[in-house]
């Protein structure tokens, strides 16, 4: 087997153009948006000219580049790193971690869970196990990517009767990470996900519902079929890589019976 070789990106010029074309724009859009020269822009861009550290981060918030890769330019324009990247159980993240906890824990009985970048599993309150018990052993091996475990054949995809729909829409949030982070990884776990088998037959649909609006994600159990829409909750202004890249998932009951089933789990 053939091995291939991505060509790295590894000065500052090559970090910022590619970026720039990332986002498709030309030199004179970047240019105008950072109040700077399309020559400068264009010298910064073939290493005529070595950017100030503040012109670094000027153009990586005009760019909208994630704080992890804003380490990355800073780095390549040889400047420290700005942007501290931490475990959640670091001592300084403590009140971040407790805020989560409480999210998590306020939430029961309804699940809810914390993820990384990549979508794996961070921390998730009592619901959680219960809905993961119905997947295949196999697709429980830490890290567990909800992703995943979402929509492999052993995971939770037979359950989930509303498969094509949920199936797209997880489709639909990679991708628009991806054109946010250009995360390589993300890539891959799209690629990877969109090989597993297609639902063969239609989704199961309920009266009255507004596809578009919201996204339900219906799962039969052995208490009867399970309804829930789910919100997304990410740090406001984090200063720290960590912080961004953690995401919380909330899921709340779609229609009575998930409400009444829920709370009779959670007392059981």
């Amino acid at each position: 087997m053939t091995a291939t070789h991505t060509p790295l990106r590894q000065t500052f010029g090559d970090h910022l153009r590619h970026w720039r074309q990332h986002r498709r724009l030309s030199q004179l859009d970047l240019a105008d948006e950072a109040a700077i020269s399309t020559r400068h822009l264009s010298f910064m861009e073939t290493g005529r000219a070595v950017p100030s550290r503040e012109m670094v981060l000027r153009l990586t918030e005009r760019l909208g580049i994630p704080l992890r890769e804003r380490n990355t330019l800073l780095m390549a324009a040889g400047y420290a790193p700005m942007y501290r990247e931490r475990g959640l159980d670091d001592p300084a993240l403590r009140s971040a971690r407790e805020a989560v906890e409480l999210i998590l824990k306020g939430h029961e009985p309804y699940p809810a869970l914390a993820v990384d970048r990549h979508w794996n599993l961070v921390s998730y309150n009592a619901p959680v196990p219960r809905l993961m018990a119905m997947a295949d052993p196999s697709q429980l091996q830490a890290p567990v990517n909800v992703l995943r475990l979402s929509l492999h054949p052993q995971g939770l995809a037979p359950m989930i009767a509303n498969l094509g729909q949920w199936r797209q829409h997880l489709f639909e949030r990679l991708r628009q990470q991806i054109a946010a982070t250009a995360d390589p990884v993300l890539a891959s776990l799209l690629e990877e996900l969109r090989g597993y088998p297609a639902p063969s037959g239609p989704d199961q649909h309920l009266e009255g519902e507004h596809p578009g609006v919201v996204m339900p994600f219906r799962l039969n159990t052995p208490h009867g079929m399970l309804s829930f829409i789910s919100t997304i909750t990410i740090f406001g202004t984090p200063v720290d890589v960590t912080l961004q890249e953690l995401a919380l998932e909330t899921f709340f009951p779609a229609d009575d019976f998930t409400r009444a089933a829920l709370h009779e789990l959670s007392r059981g």
